[in-house]
């Protein structure tokens, strides 16, 4: 029997990306599998019905037709309750679920028998690598954030010798150094802004200098599980606040990328650091929707405080929605290839540590087990 590959339209005001893209569709379909898309589901992301067509694809104006119809459905967000009640008992939602935040999708998953995969779950194992939608998306987000910073700014990012004298280049601090982090220190690079860098952990100084950038070093290392950064304990606090109090002092731009994984994020910038700031600067908070690095961002808005613009973006990859879907897509296709054998049969989650650790229900069964309030969604 061919596997059914449903493609879903995102419904979110917010969300402009699409799950799989026409090229990855021809790469779906060469493995055995049977794509339908839902009429206008990559537009936003300027991917048009016609592409999708001559992808080999089916296109469904009926959305809940193509849900019943789908072995396999692919969503970029998690799916909507009413969406649930349309699919297959045993059919399989792919996507990011963020299961923490929203445990009313989950019993609804386990209710109707899907099984679901969220795939920000993902191992942090080398083999993992290609199916890692939180790095593919950070990287978009990272991007989009220095060019946000550039945007808001009063200032020039580049150093410039005119006729008119010589203009130095803005100052951009940014805090945390994972994919988004460096991401948005590789941007502020390019546009010519002198950065610096700050995280707990000391082994991102070496990517951070590897950049160009300069790197302030702390006299603790705060790694953790997997690579990522751990809470930090009361004296690890204060000796980070006082380093970074004059850095932000300093800075004309501020990009805040720092969060701890299953948790909210943690507050980093507080109201007298941003009354330090100098009038006019600019601080982007990249971990808005998980609460915020900084105590005064408000998710979704631009606000002023002290003569200082924070700005507390919601989902910045669906603000690139071309290159972020793309590249959504093939986290998607690889782990597609993981998922379905080369005989076309869905491999048992058990049987595989990637597939264990992103499955979220199966069979009437909820198996993520809850770590914290997690924050943001796939970015």
């Amino acid at each position: 029997m061919v596997l059914t590959v449903g493609v879903v339209r995102e419904v979110s005001e917010t969300e402009q990306r699409v799950s799989m893209v026409p090229y990855v569709v021809r790469k779906a379909i060469e493995k055995g599998l049977k794509v339908i898309v839902e009429k206008e589901a990559g537009k936003l992301a300027f991917f048009d019905d016609e592409q999708y067509v001559g992808s080999g694809a089916e296109i469904r104006e009926d959305r809940n037709e193509l849900l019943g119809a789908s072995d396999i459905i692919l969503t970029l967000q998690r799916p909507e309750p009413v969406d649930v009640e349309h699919m297959k008992p045993g059919s399989i939602v792919i996507g990011t679920i963020f299961p923490g935040r929203f445990p009313d999708i989950v019993k609804k998953l386990a209710e109707y028998k899907i099984t679901s995969f969220s795939l920000e779950l993902m191992p942090r194992i080398t083999r993992a690598q290609t199916m890692d939608v939180l790095s593919s998306q950070s990287s978009v987000a990272g991007y989009r954030a220095a060019i946000l910073a550039a945007v808001n700014s009063p200032r020039l990012m580049p150093m410039l010798t005119t006729a008119a004298g010589t203009v130095r280049p803005s100052k951009v601090f940014i805090i945390g150094a994972g994919v988004a982090g460096l991401m948005a220190i590789a941007t502020s690079k390019r546009l010519g802004a002198s950065v610096s860098a700050f995280d707990v952990r000391k082994s991102a100084g070496e990517d951070v200098r590897s950049l160009g950038a300069k790197f302030l070093e702390t006299t603790f290392d705060a790694v953790g599980e997997g690579g990522y950064a751990r809470d930090l304990t009361a004296d690890e606090q204060a000796e980070q606040q006082k380093l970074l109090s004059d850095a932000v002092a300093e800075a004309d731009i501020v990009i805040t990328a720092a969060s701890v994984p299953g948790k909210t994020a943690p507050k980093i910038v507080s109201a007298g650091m941003i009354k330090s700031m100098k009038t006019g600067s600019v601080l982007v908070d990249l971990s808005a929707e998980s609460g915020g690095n900084c105590e005064l961002t408000q998710i979704g808005k631009t606000i002023v405080e002290s003569g200082v613009r924070i700005v507390g973006p919601s989902n910045l990859p669906s603000e690139v929605p071309f290159s972020s879907s793309e590249m959504y897509a093939r986290n998607i296709l690889s782990f597609l290839d993981l998922l379905v054998d080369e005989q076309g049969n869905i491999r048992e989650a058990g049987s595989d540590e990637i597939l264990k650790a992103c499955m979220v229900t199966h069979d009437g069964r909820t198996f993520y087990k809850a770590k914290g309030a997690e924050g943001g969604d796939a970015k």
